[in-house]
């Protein structure tokens, strides 16, 4: 089977690749600089100004792309974290329509934090009515574009990730300073963190490939979020390390601005699509899934 994604040389995107190929699909990685990959047997790099005729069917579009969330947001920041997702969804779209023959599934990625921040809430994807900050306006809009394969006779899947876990993302940032011996709740230690293993991620968007009773938003996430207290004291568990050293929130806004609610803040979501399928997590608990990355 032929899947083209964005995002393909990306952190999620990497994983997800590997893991299709594996599954013996054909992965058409959509890139801005093909030029720079080397392509495989089971991997082809094109450019968004491909000839469409020359692809064979397509069956599964999936779109991670967009600028990182990390870094101090500025304002020239947060025009480019929206604008990255929404420019590269466009151009999926675009790239969908001038197919002769449309994809049975286009999967876009998204993010938990359309859903807002509280400690108190427990969010699934019956949840719809978006919160009001930063990245829920992002995510909603982000959304709203990717609908539109709709309109084609697409299904088309909103994949609305959470902290994934891996030897990239913001696992190494949470580990560092536990690895150093300082290691301790950030700001109240009060927030919920709803994480994944990133093979656990990468399943799930594939398990939404080939399940065609799935549609709309899911939750990628594992059925067992934990506050960053106990999250932080697990992780330093895992790493033998202490546990002792809080962080003040004010430090954490001192040093990165606005970007510092991405982890003074959090959202309890549920997986409730993925548990209705009946999608089986191979982590569905912290500590196992922080050991498995810790000794992979």
């Amino acid at each position: 089977m032929n899947v083209l994604i964005t995002g393909g040389t990306g952190f999620i995107g990497q994983a997800l690749t590997d893991y299709l190929c594996e599954r013996d699909y054909h992965v058409y990685v959509l890139t801005r600089s093909p030029q720079e990959h080397t392509d495989t047997n089971k991997q082809t790099f094109i450019g968004y100004d491909y000839p469409n005729e020359q692809l064979p069917p397509i069956k599964s579009v999936i779109n991670l792309a967009g600028e990182s969330l990390f870094g101090y947001w500025t304002k020239t920041k947060k025009e480019s974290i929206l604008s990255s997702r929404i420019q590269t969804t466009e151009k999926t779209l675009a790239f969908m329509e001038k197919l002769p023959n449309k994809p049975d599934v286009f999967i876009s990625g998204s993010a938990v934090g359309y859903y807002g921040t509280s400690n108190d809430l427990m969010f699934s994807e019956n949840t719809t009515t978006p919160g009001d900050d930063f990245l829920a306006k992002v995510t909603t809009k982000w959304e709203n574009v990717a609908k539109q394969a709709e309109k084609y006779n697409i299904r088309t899947v909103l994949t609305r990730f959470g902290v994934v876990l891996g030897n990239g993302g913001a696992l190494p940032m949470m580990r560092f300073p536990v690895q150093l011996g300082v290691g301790g709740k950030i700001g109240s230690g009060e927030q919920w963190i709803s994480w994944i293993h990133i093979e656990d991620a990468v399943k799930l968007i594939v398990f939404c490939i080939e399940n065609k009773a799935i549609s709309g938003p899911v939750n990628v996430t594992a059925p067992h979020p934990k506050q960053n207290k106990t999250f932080m004291q697990i992780l330093a568990k895992v790493l033998n390390r202490p546990y002792w050293l809080p962080v003040p929130s004010i430090f954490m806004y001192t040093a990165l601005g606005e970007m510092a609610g991405l982890i003074t803040k959090g959202q309890y979501v549920i997986p409730q699509k993925a548990l209705d399928h009946s999608f089986t997590f191979s982590f569905p608990y912290l500590q196992e899934a922080l050991h498995h990355l810790h000794h992979k």
